[in-house]
């Protein structure tokens, strides 16, 4: 057996693990540290499979905005926080253990990566032997053999924000809206009103 196939059974015992976390544990916290370690075990696992530059986008895009996107989805789910920012200290240890986690992981990809040429279950480099960058090999795979999974995937997404917009618009009491049908049916007679008030002199002034 392999280093490159051993880091690739750790890469994804660590993926599976952490992703049963992510829809097991009940705390959101742990629920997203979690999800770091899926999306980072992930990236780990497109590094040792020669795709670099999907590695390096998920760990960019996903692990860099994870928590922003954690706060949004509190921020409009209206979930008590107060619970979780006084648990600093009970949310600690978790966070330790979650770098250490990806300590062990780049520390091991660096190993393998330095040992030799990635040959993964004996396969050769498909951008190298089609003479292409990473980039250009993955668009084009992705936009002519593999384009109505992706064309699904894009479905799928679109589906998943219209039921996000959905589960997060409802009526609040006390709250101001606007309604726009109102809006474009206002009249200029409606805005502004002319008053003719009868000029009155001022104090010390004779009348005429």
């Amino acid at each position: 057996m392999s280093l490159q196939l051993i880091a690739f059974y750790v890469f994804a015992l660590f993926g599976i693990v952490s992703a049963l976390g992510v829809i097991s544990l009940r705390n959101p916290v742990h629920a997203v540290l979690s999800l770091i370690v899926t999306f980072f075990s992930t990236a780990c696992l497109w590094l040792l499979l020669q795709a670099e530059f999907l590695g390096v986008v998920l760990i960019l895009v996903y692990v860099g905005a994870v928590m922003i996107l954690f706060l949004f989805v509190v921020m409009m789910l209206d979930i008590n926080t107060a619970p979780l920012r006084e648990g600093f200290s009970k949310n600690f240890p978790v966070a330790l253990a979650v770098a250490f986690v990806l300590l062990f992981e780049v520390t091991g990809l660096l190993g393998v990566r330095s040992a030799g040429p990635p040959t993964l279950l004996g396969t050769a480099d498909p951008a190298a032997t089609a003479h292409m960058s990473n980039i250009q090999w993955i668009g084009q795979s992705l936009f002519t053999q593999f384009m109505l999974p992706f064309e699904i995937a894009a479905v799928i997404l679109t589906v998943a924000i219209v039921v996000a917009v959905m589960l997060t618009l409802r009526r609040r009491g006390g709250t101001k809206t606007q309604d726009p049908s109102r809006q474009v049916l206002v009249r200029r007679e409606d805005r502004v009103r002319l008053v003719k008030m009868k000029a009155e002199p001022r104090s010390g002034e004779a009348q005429p």
